[in-house]
């Protein structure tokens, strides 16, 4: 800790392929010695190389315990972008233990599925337990969850609109935000309605149909039940109308698309 700037941004950086075999290497050790700087502000990011004996679960694990973040650097360009393009947002927090909860309005929502982040869901009671650890967020760092939703009536339980769901709103939900300031213990809360404005998907952003095409590809990777007949040259056609300016980011991931196009076909 000699190098420790009270108030200041301090961080571990740790490049491995997570096979940690010397020193401190059971999970045990080392989530509690993550945990124990982490209460002293000191964060951690993980930088993970390699193939074969790389273990991509431990380290995000040990991010996780650490108020931190992790990264697979698999070529030049990736390293590009988590230390040149988003420096900033790779190595400065602004917001910890960030927690979302979506309540939908059973007047209006008669299903809904979150997709994907089942290794990050809570209990709904933890939502305002400011014990219990959650993401950060970096500088210029967004974070986007995708609900399908089907729409009508449900039944409600003790929740926000059982009572006006008797009583007509007509809103779609409620999104409640929870987070600490990164010196802080006491989380601050946010929340907004969602309106139910029925909009033609003509009218969807671009980054809502990046959005969607990213989750699409990722449901049929995982040969999802729900993707239906949607397949990877819907995929790559949504993404193409995600395009309004040259974004090498959107561009890379049409590629990937195309790539497994032909895996598709071989």
């Amino acid at each position: 800790m000699d190098a420790f700037i009270p108030e200041g941004n301090n961080r571990v950086i740790l490049a491995t392929d997570g096979d940690f075999n010397i020193g401190r290497s059971s999970g045990g050790e080392l989530t509690r010695l993550i945990e124990s700087k982490r209460d002293k502000g000191v964060y951690l990011t993980i930088l993970g190389f390699g193939m074969g004996n790389y273990k991509d679960s431990k380290m995000e694990s040990l991010t996780n315990h650490g108020n931190g973040n992790y990264f697979y650097i698999d070529e030049i360009g990736e390293s590009n972008h988590v230390l040149v393009k988003n420096l900033a947002g790779t190595l400065m927090t602004i917001a910890k233990d960030v927690k979302i909860q979506v309540e939908f309005n059973p007047n209006t929502v008669a299903e809904y599925r979150l997709i994907g982040y089942e290794n990050r869901i809570m209990n709904a009671e933890d939502f305002e337990d400011d014990t219990k650890d959650a993401g950060e967020l970096g500088v210029g760092h967004t974070a986007t969850a995708i609900y399908e939703i089907v729409p009508g009536k449900a039944i409600s339980g003790n929740l926000k609109y059982q009572a006006s769901a008797l009583g007509g709103s007509n809103e779609l939900g409620t999104v409640k935000l929870r987070f600490k300031q990164p010196d802080q213990a006491k989380s601050i809360a946010k929340e907004v309605s969602i309106d139910n404005a029925n909009k033609d998907w003509k009218e969807a952003t671009h980054d809502f149909r990046f959005s969607a095409a990213v989750a699409s590809f990722s449901m049929i990777l995982r040969s999802s039940k729900y993707i239906n007949d949607f397949g990877l040259s819907e995929v790559e056609e949504l993404a193409k109308t995600a395009l309004s300016i040259e974004e090498s980011d959107r561009i890379e991931f049409i590629g990937l698309v195309q790539k497994a196009m032909l895996l598709e076909v071989q």
